[in-house]
């Protein structure tokens, strides 16, 4: 492990923020559009706190406290996060979970049933941190829970996290990180501080990916909104930033023509539902934009196919078939016969498109 940075786009704020440290709040949210580097930002702001010796407020990266963050062994940190996104970090974070189970893919039954890992923040993760509490923090410093994402607390987590806040714990900072932010709980968001984190200018972002070796860095700085960390994570993910069966039908449509539904259903069979469903919804958003007038946000490829197929598309038929498009994101996990499911919904983007 290494030691978190921050971001080039985050520093300014990051010190500005951490120069009022002396009267701290003692639970930040820290929020903003996917993709920005939150996560990131708060692990380095974790590890700024808990520095012995910070320089203009940031971590040094020498003292004894740095190399323990860096190493995944700092006594004074917490990190709480579903199982299913410890287990993505890896084993060892997984290994490290605050409840002490978060590798634990067996059932506690004997360990003969396997249970998918948790997608929530569970209250017993919540509960779990009493002890730590409790614990003078080691060296007479911070103590910092890191909590991510936060909207994917439960509400009897969020509960039992709001009685935490109520009263909370002396020389203790929570950083909340969330990328929605009005899908928590009123109450929770009332004990918290706020800290929007902005997305960074276009030159900077695509300065950085080129640096991360990213060829095209605009193609995927655009299909991902303008978020840098979801830019590269696409473009170490995908073949294309526009994915070769969305052109294939963007094509047609924008001839007034009917796509091949049945061999697109094919291809969509073999990806994640949520996959061409986030893809679908963000040639939505470009076909709504083309029809005001405005450039495409997410497909520059596409720009002409789209302006063709907006002009002749009922804006109407296009807003309500990007809401049923939203609607069925939340089925992307569990679509009961997923090459029907796509089927599906090719018919209806083709149906949408027509004039």
């Amino acid at each position: 492990m290494s030691l978190a940075q921050f971001l080039p786009w985050q520093s300014d704020t990051a010190r500005a923020w951490l120069g009022q440290r002396e009267r701290f709040a003692h639970a930040w949210l820290i929020h903003g559009l996917a993709g920005i580097g939150k996560l990131q930002f708060a692990a380095a702001a974790a590890a700024s706190l808990l520095c012995e010796s910070p320089r203009q407020g940031l971590a040094c990266g020498e003292c004894a406290a740095c190399a323990w963050v860096a190493s995944g062994n700092h006594p004074d940190l917490r990190r709480i996060r579903p199982e299913a996104v410890a287990l993505e970090e890896g084993a060892e974070a997984a290994a490290d979970s605050e409840d002490g189970d978060a590798a634990a893919g067996a059932g506690a039954a004997g360990g003969t049933a396997k249970r998918a890992p948790s997608k929530d923040i569970r209250v017993d993760q919540i509960r779990g941190l009493e002890s730590w509490f409790n614990t003078a923090t080691h060296r007479g410093g911070w103590r910092v829970a890191l909590l991510y994402p936060a909207q994917s607390l439960n509400v009897i987590s969020a509960n039992a996290l709001l009685k935490v806040l109520e009263e909370p714990p002396p020389h203790t900072v929570f950083l909340l990180v969330a990328d929605a932010p009005d899908r928590l709980l009123p109450t929770l968001l009332s004990r918290c501080r706020r800290l929007p984190l902005p997305a960074p200018s276009p030159q900077d972002a695509l300065q950085w990916l080129q640096a991360q070796g990213i060829e095209d860095a605009a193609s995927w700085l655009a299909a991902a909104g303008g978020a840098p960390l979801g830019a590269l994570r696409l473009a170490r993910t995908e073949e294309s930033a526009c994915p070769p069966w969305l052109e294939q039908l963007a094509g047609p449509l924008s001839q007034g023509q009917s796509p091949d539904v049945g061999a697109l259903a094919d291809v969509l069979d073999k990806l994640p539902a949520a996959q061409w469903i986030d893809a679908l919804q963000r040639f939505y958003v470009d076909l709504m934009l083309a029809g005001a007038g405005a450039p495409s946000r997410y497909f520059p490829a596409l720009a002409a196919a789209v302006a063709r197929t907006a002009a002749r598309a009922d804006p109407a038929r296009l807003a309500e078939a990007g809401r049923w498009l939203t609607r069925q994101r939340a089925l992307a996990g569990h679509p009961l016969n997923a090459k029907l499911f796509a089927h599906a919904a090719l018919q209806r983007v083709v149906l949408s498109c027509q004039a």
